[in-house]
Formats: structure tokens, C-alpha cells, sequence
């Protein structure tokens, strides 16, 4: 997850982090090979990342983590806890 300027929260998957949060910040500035709903709000700062086993399983675990509300995305980014184990107490 990126905390944006605005304190908003961007989820997203990627197989190298450090890099795409460089291409989002690059894309705040420039408008490319980042999110749209980044641009303008930078500076972005990474405060979360679970690791996922394949691709398809990181796509659920995303659309999970979007379904949540703000107070619990930042209940998940404030305890730092292993993203199953948060999913499991959230349902």
C-alpha cells in the first residue's frame, strides 16, 4: 500500500515494490508508468507490502484489501500484521 500526500491509501501488486513506488512517484510528477489516481499526489511513500504466492492469488488478496474500509486499511498499515491473518479477524 502507498500513503499519498493526501494521506489516501493506494493499493496495487507488483513482483518488485522499491521499483514501482520510483515509477509512481516518476508518475506524479510526469504522468507516466504510474497509477492515474496517483498523479499529483505525491510525494508517495510505501507503508505496506505482503508478499503473495502467484499472481492470481495476489489479485484476490488485492480486491480483499480494496473491499476494506479506510479505518481498517489503517488499522492494517498502524499493527504491520501478516495481511491473511488481518483478513481473517476483518470477516
Amino acid at each position: 500500500m502507498i500513503r499519498a500526500r493526501d494521506q489516501s491509501l493506494y493499493t496495487g501488486i507488483t513482483t518488485d515494490p522499491e521499483r514501482r513506488l520510483i515509477e509512481h512517484n516518476c508518475s506524479a510528477e510526469t504522468g507516466s508508468k504510474g497509477a492515474k489516481a496517483l498523479r499529483g499526489k505525491g510525494p508517495l511513500k510505501l507503508v505496506y507490502q505482503a508478499e503473495i504466492g502467484d499472481r492470481s492469488e495476489a489479485q484476490k488478496m488485492e480486491y480483499k484489501v480494496k473491499q476494506l474500509s479506510k479505518a481498517q486499511k489503517e488499522a492494517l498499515v498502524s499493527k504491520q500484521q501478516p495481511l491473511l491473518q488481518f483478513l481473517e479477524k476483518t470477516n
